[in-house]
């Protein structure tokens, strides 16, 4: 407890500084590989704290390391920071009203995300100095994730090749431990080729890519009654080819995500997409080329850390909302359907209540409901290092993510509120795997037993590479 409490008194002192960097990173929204403002606010309070900062981190400009401490065992601690398209909306309003601009929007709350880690790491830095014990603490500055794949990125280039234990959170309706549990993604585009020609005059003499995009597009819907239940196709058209009618198109492409909860299932999905592509190419004449745009593999558990975190979680308590709180994420609710909340219930495994706006409670550890079926980067570095994830309660029960709502409540106190709360967990999470070198070696255990069979290998192709974006002028 006396441990704990020196750690959360340290988060305590600093967590005004980072509840504004936060606030300055949803400012000024940024999408996959374009964040420049944020990786300098982030590189800025690294060199402020005193952090020995890694810039270009795996040869992205995005992309940040700093680390404290020395000898030891190392301890990452990994932030975001990266935003959405669409989702632009002014903050603290609970209504639909985009801000102008460039419609960007925090819709995932990747602002509280990165400076919340940025926290933890800062408070473990104090920590270490404090009691004068050896240990190192990083804080990664991880763009993209939003289907950009950055973390696979940095793995494949060993940025965590020394890391012992890493951290991270994400912000969620409820606190707890996070169920490790996501699917594994690949995005890739088919493009076809066929032979332009005049469509009434000529029909005969025209190979239409279009025609193979949308032959390729029925075949795989065929293919849903007879994939896994829990595996998800999804497409969008990014070039139909022209918008004269009267033309034959020539060229057309389509991009598909393709995603199984787990790599070996979803490389043998992806064989069989090629596949219908390869058909609707025969079938039209045309040619069709492949390129893989990114890939993430599934969450891997480890049950030795997510019991310390839970253990933290438990010791701490739920975040500290206040009415004001609960006000503002009733004005929320109010604009969600019931079967918005009712979702968010069944997935944590919750019974329903409609009397609960935000999270009083933890969690309890091991609950699980409906999976969660959506796919992260975090899963690379999962599969290479011993990783737990926390759920941060910062967003009113029922809030969809990826939506003006979440958005709206980017900046509200009960955010604030829930970012500095997971700030302690995480911090408490890394001075217990400082202080007990067990944790650290039952967690290292349990990573190499649930990989025996079955290693990692990354499923970004050694041909592909960052589509790293240059700063605007």
């Amino acid at each position: 407890m006396q441990n704990s409490e020196q750690i959360w008194r340290l988060v305590d002192v600093k967590k005004d500084d980072f509840e504004a960097l936060s606030d300055r990173i949803w400012d000024k929204p940024e999408i996959a590989y374009t964040e420049y403002d944020s990786v300098a606010e982030h590189t800025a309070m690294l060199e402020q704290q005193g952090f020995r900062v890694t810039a270009n981190l795996a040869g992205i400009p995005t992309a940040v390391m700093g680390e404290a401490g020395e000898d030891g065992p190392v301890i990452a601690i990994l932030g975001e920071y990266d935003a959405l398209p669409g989702l632009s909306q002014e903050a603290g309003v609970a209504e639909p009203r985009p801000l102008p601009g460039n419609g960007l929007g925090h819709g995932c709350g990747h602002n509280l995300l990165g400076s919340a880690a940025l926290l933890a790491a800062t408070a473990v830095k104090d920590w270490l100095a404090e009691n004068g014990l050896k240990g190192r603490v990083r804080y990664y500055g991880c763009p993209a994730e939003e289907g950009g794949a950055a973390k696979g990125f940095m793995v494949r280039a060993g940025c965590f090749d020394d890391v012992d234990i890493a951290i991270t959170w994400h912000p969620m309706p409820f606190a707890g431990v996070n169920d490790a549990m996501s699917l594994a993604n690949t995005r890739i585009d088919f493009t076809f080729t066929g032979r332009a020609s005049h469509a009434a005059a000529a029909p005969q003499l025209g190979r239409s890519a279009l025609d193979a995009v949308e032959l390729m597009n029925v075949g795989v819907n065929y293919m849903r009654e007879h994939m896994p239940s829990d595996a998800r196709i999804h497409y969008a058209m990014l070039d139909g080819g022209g918008v004269a009618p009267n033309v034959v198109q020539a060229k057309a492409k389509v991009r598909y995500a393709v995603r199984a909860r787990d790599i070996t299932e979803m490389n043998q999905l992806l064989e069989r997409v090629k596949k219908v592509a390869q058909g609707a190419a025969l079938m039209t004449e045309t040619s069709v080329d492949t390129k893989t745009i990114s890939a993430v593999s599934n969450l891997m558990g480890n049950a030795p850390l997510e019991k310390a975190m839970h253990d933290n979680f438990m010791r701490l308590g739920p975040p500290p909302f206040d009415a004001a709180d609960r006000a503002f994420a009733e004005q929320i609710r109010a604009t969600l359907t019931e079967a918005d909340i009712a979702a968010q219930y069944r997935r944590a495994g919750l019974p329903i209540r409609k009397d609960q706006p935000l999270s009083d409670f933890i969690v309890p550890l091991g609950l699980t409901g409906e999976p969660m079926l959506g796919s992260t980067d975090v899963g690379d570095v999962s599969w290479k290092v011993p990783l737990v994830q926390a759920d941060g309660a910062t967003i009113a029960i029922g809030t969809p993510f990826h939506s003006w709502q979440l958005t709206a409540q980017g900046k509200s106190p009960l955010a604030k509120k829930g970012m500095v709360h997971v700030a302690k967990v995480m911090a408490a999470t890394a001075v217990d795997a400082i202080r007990d070198e067990a944790l650290v070696a039952r967690a290292k255990a349990d990573l190499a037993e649930r990989t025996k069979d079955n290693p990692y290998v990354c499923p970004i192709p050694d041909d592909v590479h960052p589509p790293i974006q240059p700063k605007a002028a």
